[in-house]
């Protein structure tokens, strides 16, 4: 079988950078910092502001914005009886931020959808988004997009990335769906006569600020709270919080939003997500990612949706078998319900069904561990592509000295729980030049797609940057069948 590289190559870029507000825990520090700008005049305030400006202004498309933000995440600490100028508000407000650089580690284990513009394009061509999974400082992941177009003859060109890199607008009063987050509670071990009492005063739907008033209400003759009452509220906030939805501008290019970490609960990270054009049985289509979401001491699965692109919801992802990583989402229902690929034990590939996407349980073991490159544990590289032949699914599999390799196997098209082909030998392996990199001897993607006639597989090399290799379907399919002899 023929491996088609490309010279698709996308590295990490340092000089990509994002302001992020860094506000001390400790009140006295942030009265403290606050205090030492009013000992300067507003002629020295003037003067470096424009020095700031000499420094960030070509680096940020409105650093002057993003300085705002800032101040106001403070300015509830102001002790001050006269009003703020604006270039002293400003200055504050850079006080407490600072650049990151989102992908000073790497950018890799990507994943490709179809664009949702298909338009302007010559026969036979197609429009994809990558997304990339990007760490900087301290280890933290973010979600990096990227657009391009592959040609009818597999010519493969990446549009040339912004200089920019933009964050989106935090939704501050998203929208619950009452039955999911009642189950989430329930199984979290908090539904409790208060927490009914929270839930039972809202409707089918609410918001953050109707979820705040209800606990308020609730709240009511129960001071001082108890231990158990803290941890109730303390779970609920949590609960919210993980929950959130993100806009962007739609003048904000593809390449410049950036997703980076909101809640706590991904604190230190969103990591390998595995993004899918999802049909619905009445046509409409949405992507959805699973990812894992980082919290420095523990990893949960989360799921991201968004029809366009611009407007991102995060929601959690419940039930007993929402553990450990790796969960990819079949494209369609099967049957009437949704599918997902599994690896509840780190190990084994598993295989779940359920009527609801955001409860999952009872993963069935779909295939365990049996060729020596992938001896010590096999996972999936991204949601099953169906083809006529089968549900065909990107494999990886790690092996002696924790060499990670890239495969295949085929599953039934009526019923995935049949595996009808594995690759026996790797379809990708690390080549001398990829093999070096953060983390050694390592091939990984989070998706691929099918154009004609090839397989695309965007991959990561070695945790560190990404390529696009293209393989035949016919040759692929015949590895199949010779694999079975």
């Amino acid at each position: 079988m023929t491996l088609h590289r490309t010279d698709v190559m996308l590295c990490p870029d340092s000089r990509r950078v994002l302001i992020r507000s860094f506000i001390p825990g400790d009140t006295n520090r942030i009265i403290h910092t606050i205090g030492r700008a009013f000992y300067l005049s507003e002629t020295e305030i003037e003067n470096e502001l424009l020095v700031l400006m000499e420094d960030f202004a070509k680096r940020h498309l409105d650093v002057h914005a993003i300085w705002q933000q800032n101040f106001e995440k403070v300015k509830a600490h102001v002790f001050s009886s006269k009003s703020l100028s604006k270039p002293r508000q400003l200055y504050i407000g850079a006080l407490f931020s600072g650049e990151y650089s989102l992908e000073s580690a790497a950018l890799f284990n990507p994943s490709i959808v179809p664009h949702p513009d298909q338009s302007e394009l010559t026969e036979g061509s197609f429009r994809f988004i990558l997304t990339l999974r990007a760490t900087g400082e301290g280890h933290i992941s973010s979600i990096e997009f990227r657009s391009g177009v592959i040609t009818a003859d597999y010519a493969i060109t990446i549009d040339e990335p912004s200089a920019y890199v933009t964050a989106p607008v935090i939704n501050a009063n998203a929208n619950y769906i009452k039955s999911i987050f009642v189950n989430k509670l329930m199984e979290m071990g908090f539904e409790n006569d208060w927490s009914t009492k929270v839930m039972d005063a809202l409707g089918d739907t609410f918001t953050l600020n109707e979820l705040e008033k209800s606990m308020d209400q609730a709240a009511l003759g129960k001071r001082p709270l108890s231990q158990s009452l803290q941890r109730t509220i303390e779970c609920i906030r949590w609960l919210a919080e993980s929950n959130y939805e993100v806009t962007f501008n739609p003048t904000v290019a593809l390449s410049e939003r950036i997703i980076f970490p909101v809640s706590s609960n991904e604190s230190n990270g969103m990591e390998d997500a595995r993004f899918v054009r999802f049909v619905h049985e009445d046509g409409n289509a949405m992507y959805y990612a699973t990812y894992t979401a980082y919290s420095g001491r523990s990893i949960l699965p989360q799921l991201l949706e968004t029809s366009d692109f611009l407007s991102f919801r995060a929601i959690t992802l419940n039930g007993s078998a929402v553990q450990n990583k790796g969960l990819a989402l079949f494209p369609r229902l099967i049957d009437g319900h949704y599918v997902m690929l599994s690896r509840q034990d780190g190990e084994n590939q598993f295989l779940m069904r359920s009527d609801n996407l955001h409860f999952w349980s009872d993963p069935k073991i779909l295939r365990r561990p049996g060729f020596p490159w992938e001896g010590v544990n096999i996972g999936n590289c991204g949601s099953p592509i169906e083809t006529e032949k089968g549900w065909l699914v990107i494999t990886h599999g790690v092996g002696p000295m924790r060499k990670y390799c890239i495969g295949a196997m085929l599953l039934d098209l009526n019923d995935p729980s049949i595996v009808i082909g594995n690759l026996s030998t790797p379809l990708i392996t690390p080549s001398e030049n990829e093999r070096e990199g953060y983390v050694p001897n390592v091939v990984y993607s989070c998706g691929a797609m099918i154009h004609r006639e090839r397989l695309i597989i965007p991959y990561g090399l070695s945790d560190t940057a990404t390529s696009i290799v293209t393989v035949e379907l016919k040759e692929l399919f015949e590895a199949f069948e010779q694999s079975k002899n």
